[in-house]
């Protein structure tokens, strides 16, 4: 019965994950690092959002294992694809009419957006089942560095965005919102989530 719990807050996590980055991507104001490089790559090169979460995540998988001295997670690619498929759903399916013009609206949809994606994070990482290579980039650099989630957060995005910027991701106002607050959304979020999972599964024991 833990297993399902856990399987629940994985799948959930995701989907609010996936429907957060949409709307940053859809404000027009800027997406994370993350999403900018994968629109860019898109843009620039070819395949869908997506398709680029997967790739690069793969790339990371390869970069979280120097890091941590160990085998690669290629299980983590579940979560990619999951992850690229959400992602490529709510773009080209829910949100592919979606344009957001008048500027207090692009500001409610990406602080939405940023607001979603520190709560998809927070509640997926809880069931320590399949991280993304991204999030496990974040996990990563706080064990071999010793520093704190939200320190390790930033930093990640901070190099994601060095990578968008020479891919003309969509930079803007939105992505140095999204790279600063992200973060502090996991660190604040996250020990809720996590009693929450242990008050759910010490019910049923």
């Amino acid at each position: 019965m833990r297993l399902l719990y856990r399987m629940v807050f994985f799948l959930v996590g995701l989907t609010i994950l996936s429907f957060g980055i949409s709307l940053t991507i859809k404000s027009g104001l800027g997406s994370g690092a993350w999403d900018a490089l994968n629109v860019g790559l898109s843009e620039t090169i070819a395949f869908t959002p997506g398709s680029w979460v997967v790739i690069i995540g793969v790339a990371l998988i390869f970069v979280n294992s120097l890091l941590l001295k160990n085998r690669p997670d290629f299980g983590a690619i579940i979560t990619l694809f999951i992850t690229g498929l959400f992602i490529d759903f709510w773009l080209l399916r829910v949100f592919v009419h979606l344009n957001v013009d008048e500027f207090l609206s692009m500001i409610i949809v990406l602080l939405s957006g940023i607001l979603l994606i520190g709560l998809g994070i927070s509640i997926y990482i809880q069931a320590k089942l399949l991280l993304s290579p991204i999030d496990n980039l974040m996990m990563a650099l706080s064990k071999r560095f010793g520093l704190k989630l939200m320190v390790a957060k930033t930093i990640g995005e901070v190099i994601a965005l060095v990578l968008a910027l020479i891919f003309s991701g969509p930079i803007g106002i939105g992505t140095i919102i999204v790279t600063l607050g992200i973060g502090p959304l996991i660190q604040l979020f996250s020990p809720h989530f996590e009693r929450l999972l242990n008050k759910l599964t010490i019910q049923i024991s």
